[in-house]
């Protein structure tokens, strides 16, 4: 008997959660807005309070929606970031499970990558260039200094080529397989006693972008990614 109330439960919660998801699409409830509370929900499903908490709670896991104790749930805007944050448990494993996701990971990035500093030399900005300048600079400053900040600034100044295209999508791509691959391999993002080379293909790469050439930038890109390829995964 137990065991039938169970499934019982699991399946009304999925059908709660089917119901809410589809409201939430054809947008009776916008982002911002609260969620009906649990004694309507209840009433307007004909369920009790068991399998609403049970969808509410799936609905928080997806990002659809937020929780806070003693308020009704509030509809979350979506972001591209956001959806990616719901995967990076799996891609994980999925990292560390298969040698051949790395490699295609690897393959993705540097897809992107090209196509991101193409697009960002032709829309980049006055601002933009200092950014990047700036980047490089306090790049430069950790040179034989701190390894940690040397890695993270690298990292910054692709994130700010990606947040160039002004492509929201893009950008969040770019962050996430960054973390990606400096959360699986650590090891692998320090070119000891070669870091002038990082920064030489870094220069070169703003070079490309200040003169708003594309195919230079891509170009320059490629090596610097062929090099990254053989030697480390993110400088």
């Amino acid at each position: 008997m137990s065991d039938a109330l169970k499934v019982s439960r699991r399946k009304l919660s999925d059908e709660v959660f089917d119901r809410l998801y589809a409201m939430l699409l054809n947008g009776d409830y916008r982002p911002g807005d609260s969620l009906p509370s649990e004694r309507q929900l209840m009433e307007m499903f004909g369920v009790g309070r068991p399998a609403v908490r049970e969808a509410m709670q799936s609905l928080e896991r997806a990002g659809l929606v937020s929780i806070h104790h003693g308020q009704r749930p509030t509809v979350t805007m979506p972001t591209a970031s956001g959806v990616l944050s719901q995967i990076e448990l799996t891609a994980m494993h999925m990292l560390s499970s298969s040698p051949q996701s790395l490699e295609q990971l690897k393959e993705a990035r540097a897809f992107f990558e090209l196509g991101m500093v193409a697009r960002a030399a032709q829309k980049a900005t006055d601002k933009d260039i200092e950014r990047l300048e700036t980047l490089l600079e306090m790049q430069r400053s950790q040179l034989n200094v701190d390894v940690g900040a040397f890695i993270k600034t690298d990292m910054s100044f692709h994130v700010a080529i990606a947040e160039m295209t002004g492509n929201a999508i893009f950008i969040a791509v770019s962050n996430a397989m960054l973390n990606w691959l400096a959360n699986f391999h650590t090891e692998a993002l320090h070119w000891k006693g070669n870091e002038h080379v990082t920064l030489e293909e870094h220069a070169r790469i703003l070079d490309a972008i200040r003169s708003h050439d594309g195919d230079a930038a891509t170009d320059e890109m490629r090596a610097h990614l062929d090099r990254a390829g053989m030697l480390s995964l993110i400088s």
